[in-house]
């Protein structure tokens, strides 16, 4: 049986959103055309939609476990990731690409205490282990905030590994593509935004909302 909650979900959608929002619907269904690429974790707390407050067509979002973005590579078989990017950037043609992380990571989790496998598979432990160049920038292992430092050095890595793709590479030197780094954090709210100068990340704005580093998107990688 469909869920409950998605089924009353849905209802309140086509007696509230759907009707005030029809004429963008509309236009929606013939294309999309939005500016900026996200890509972050598939944790069910950290939702780019709500944590940015846009709606559809606003957003083109990937998301995996630990927002990892691969290097780029033409070999093996699936990349769901890679196909991701590559369609916001030479079809969208996208001006901005965030990289999200979040704290309480449990991909960053997974990897920094050597999880065990769930299954035979072991689809997350192969995954994360892709982490393993992030984790020098991480620092000493032992400190109490290692684990958000993680989350941050991931944020960065992902940044580099963007650069690795030729047609990415093109349009940020060009000056047409900007790569941008974010870290949320699930229990205060709080959007610390990677300075492009320093790797170091700090708030965007204040709890009132007031910006704090205006130019802090600015840049990129």
């Amino acid at each position: 049986m469909f869920p409950d909650a998605l089924t009353e979900g849905y209802r309140a959608f086509l007696s509230d959103r759907f009707p005030s929002e029809r004429q963008r619907y509309a236009q929606l269904a013939k294309t999309q055309e939005p500016d900026t690429l996200v890509i972050g974790c598939c944790d069910s707390r950290v939702a780019p939609e709500a944590i940015f407050d846009v709606g559809p067509g606003e957003l083109f979002v990937v998301r995996n476990v630990a927002n990892i973005v691969p290097v780029y590579e033409t070999g093996g078989d699936y990349h769901g990731t890679s196909a991701a990017i590559e369609f916001a950037v030479l079809s969208l043609e996208v001006k901005h690409i965030v990289v999200l992380g979040h704290a309480g990571c449990g991909g960053i989790k997974a990897y920094a205490n050597k999880a065990k496998a769930l299954s035979p598979g072991n689809f997350i432990g192969k995954w994360v282990s892709l982490v393993a160049p992030a984790e020098a920038k991480a620092g000493d292992s032992t400190a109490e905030d290692y684990l958000t430092r993680l989350e941050h050095a991931m944020v960065s890595q992902s940044m580099e590994n963007l650069a690795t793709f030729p047609f990415i590479r093109e349009r940020v030197e060009a000056g047409t593509l900007q790569i941008h780094g974010a870290h949320f954090g699930v229990a205060t709210g709080a959007l610390l935004v990677r300075d492009p100068t320093t790797g170091d990340f700090a708030p965007i704005v204040d709890r009132a909302g007031q910006p704090l580093r205006p130019s802090a998107l600015i840049g990129c990688a």
